[in-house]
């Protein structure tokens, strides 16, 4: 899969670097922008106040899946409901909201897990296949909590997470009892 994520932060960087060694070709871009046209999925992984500023600056973005890891820790402007709500009015194709709920600290350390840690993660019907893929490339199990509607929710969450976690980063685990 051709996979271009926008934003080379931590987040950015460290999917790359697990889905390149999953075998997929992945192009970084930073706060100059560039071309996406060649992509099949867009990774958004700024901070959620930067996103119409950092798509703005990318070509060949329309109609293409995106896969939103963005948060926000800000007020919101209230335009939208959700940040991937916003990024799918720049793009003009289907998203999912997934990775927000990851560490990226911890993204060096996905493989050495006992069992694969969770991500949580919402879609349009459109994207479900590629984001659970590139989810289990990256060495999570993917859990879906339904359509994209629900990206407020994972937006949402973010804050309980951070409350929960104390001074250490976490994985989080999601199982069916019997499964694990």
């Amino acid at each position: 899969m051709n996979i271009v994520t926008i934003g080379r932060g931590h987040i950015g960087n460290g999917l790359a670097t697990l889905w390149t060694a999953a075998g997929h070709n992945v192009t970084t871009l930073g706060r100059d922008g560039g071309d996406a046209s060649n992509a099949d999925v867009l990774l958004v992984a700024v901070p959620g106040t930067a996103i119409a500023d950092a798509l703005g600056k990318v070509d060949g973005l329309t109609g293409k899946i995106a896969i939103d890891a963005t948060n926000i820790y800000a007020e919101r402007t209230g335009r939208f409901t959700s940040l991937s709500e916003e990024i799918q009015s720049l793009t003009h194709g289907p998203v999912a909201k997934s990775f927000n709920l990851n560490y990226a600290s911890l993204l060096d350390q996905v493989a050495a897990q006992r069992v694969r840690p969770s991500s949580l993660y919402a879609a349009d019907d459109d994207a479900r296949a590629a984001t659970e893929a590139l989810i289990s490339d990256a060495g999570f199990d993917p859990v879906f909590v339904g359509g994209i509607d629900r990206a407020r929710a994972l937006e949402d969450l973010g804050w309980l997470l951070v409350a929960a976690k104390g001074d250490a980063p976490v994985f989080y685990r999601f199982a069916v009892p019997g499964e694990l």
